[in-house]
């Protein structure tokens, strides 16, 4: 019978924080990009310039609707042709990518959200159209995107360890390396498990804690 022995983890932590340090270096770096990507897609969407609203429609759903595992191997090994990228670059990169499709729709509908006649008030009273969408639209709508970029910014975090099948030494890379070393699987799936727990509900607190903030702002 199987005899469980979680001392092994005491052996391999340096190695697991190291691979922990990894997963959070290349999510935060991915939460970044993809929220200005997010960003940069929400405006093409709710363009008035034709041309610029295609550009980020075919964007949204040419990532929405592919796998993010295809496009870490396209990224890595398709660019890689043609671009000398490292499998962190590649691996934040592709991330990036793929959140900032699924923020951007989070930002376009919250913006959307927004009754126009605001808009409208501000520019019958001398606005520009950045001033409108800085300081009457973006604070507003700021607050109604924050729990679903939360629960984005989540998947992301879960969602980096497949960046583990491009040998980037995150969390997971790590877990099958000792697994393979030390066949103590459910000890140490179970620990990282843990952790990815750890990071994604400190995540999910911290955001809490914002939007109780912004609330008490008003």
């Amino acid at each position: 019978m199987y005899q469980l022995h979680f001392g092994v983890l005491a052996e391999y932590m340096p190695s697991i924080l190291d691979g922990l340090l990894v997963t959070i270096k290349i999510s935060a770096l991915s939460i970044v990009f993809g929220t200005v990507m997010g960003i940069a897609g929400a405006l093409c969407r709710i363009s008035r310039s034709f041309a610029i609203q295609t550009i980020g429609n075919i964007y949204v759903e040419w990532i929405r609707n592919t796998p993010l595992l295809i496009q870490i191997l396209f990224i890595y090994f398709g660019l890689g042709v043609f671009f000398s990228l490292s499998p962190v670059t590649a691996s934040v990169f592709a991330l990036a990518f793929f959140s900032g499709a699924y923020i951007t729709e989070i930002i376009r509908a919250g913006i959307q959200s927004i009754h126009r006649g605001q808009r409208e008030a501000a520019l019958s009273i001398g606005m520009t159209e950045w001033q409108a969408m800085r300081l009457i639209i973006l604070p507003q709508a700021v607050k109604r995107i924050l729990p679903p970029l939360a629960g984005q910014f989540i998947t992301l975090v879960k969602d980096s360890s497949l960046v583990s099948v491009i040998a980037v030494a995150d969390l997971t890379y790590v877990a099958k390396n000792i697994v393979t070393t030390t066949f103590r699987a459910f000890e140490v799936w179970l620990a990282i498990a843990a952790f990815y727990f750890i990071l994604s509900f400190g995540l999910s607190l911290a955001v809490r804690k914002l939007e109780k903030r912004l609330a008490e702002s008003d």
